[in-house]
């Protein structure tokens, strides 16, 4: 498991690019039949990946001692959207079927997680994100029909883009973990602009869909102090609350964001002018 440090915002400033990167960027998610972890001391989100393709794959007994627990969703939720081929995942003796950009919540309590392909040729490629919960809230499959959908942007701005929204609580009730999926239209390269922060919560943004010759230029930092990281196809940027949080690519893609915090409100963000950035 990686460990990832508060990052406060006077320190940003004086990162450079490898520094940046080491602090923010999640350059490996998916390594075939084994899971990635990533925890973060900015309000104690974890994320990470699993491609099981010739076994299946669990949360080992040791994951939960790396925590102070006896088991890693002991005092803990998970959501995990597929991106990959159809899967399957054993929640306690009970399977749920999860096809591509599916998503699958399980609640507080959750002992063991088996996570499993239909197909080695197709592996599933399970994204999640788990934060810490306060109460245990039923084991959910979300399909692409029961998501709450929202189109926003123009083409003339090159920013058209549909959000689906999976995690939320006009779907379905979680402690404080919300997640979607925001896939940009073909010939439009930018998301969230105007871009924003939100001082009551932190986000992860997962890109995907992208080849080996497209990448995105995801701009961070605070509105007057900005940074960029360049990112590739599977790689993930941790966003403070501080910190403005958008991306511009070569070619359109899509993104996974996930999000704990003080409160599940999607707008509620302190929109930054275009104007006023530096």
């Amino acid at each position: 498991m990686q460990i990832r440090q508060s990052i406060h915002s006077d320190h940003a400033r004086q990162l450079d690019t490898a520094a940046l990167r080491r602090e923010f960027l999640i350059e490996s998610i998916f390594d075939a039949d084994r899971y990635t972890m990533t925890y973060s001391h900015i309000d104690r989100i974890v994320i990470g990946g699993l491609m099981p393709v010739n076994k299946r794959l669990a949360f080992p007994p040791e994951v939960g001692k790396q925590f102070g627990v006896s088991y890693f969703l002991e005092r803990r939720e998970l959501g995990t959207i597929n991106i990959g081929g159809p899967g399957v995942v054993d929640v306690d003796g009970q399977e749920y079927h999860v096809g591509h950009k599916e998503a699958l919540y399980v609640g507080k309590g959750a002992q063991q997680i088996v996570f499993s392909s239909l197909s080695a040729a197709r592996p599933a490629k399970f994204y999640y994100a788990s934060a810490p919960a306060h109460t245990c809230y039923p084991t959910v499959v979300v399909t692409r029909d029961q998501v709450m959908q929202q189109t926003l942007g123009r083409p003339e701005t090159s920013n058209l883009r549909t959000i689906n929204k999976y995690l939320v609580p006009d779907v379905l009730t979680t402690c404080q973990l919300t997640m979607g999926l925001t896939e940009l239209a073909e010939g439009n390269l930018w998301n969230t602009l105007p871009c924003h922060t939100h001082e009551r919560r932190m986000e992860v943004y997962f890109y995907f869909n992208m080849d080996e010759q497209t990448a995105v230029f995801h701009m961070m930092g605070e509105p007057q102090q900005t940074r960029h990281l360049l990112v590739h196809n599977e790689q993930a940027v941790i966003s403070p609350s501080w910190s403005i949080h958008a991306g511009v690519g070569t070619k359109n893609y899509a993104f996974i964001w996930a999000m704990v915090g003080e409160n599940q409100v999607f707008d509620d963000m302190d929109p930054v002018n275009i104007r006023d950035i530096r």
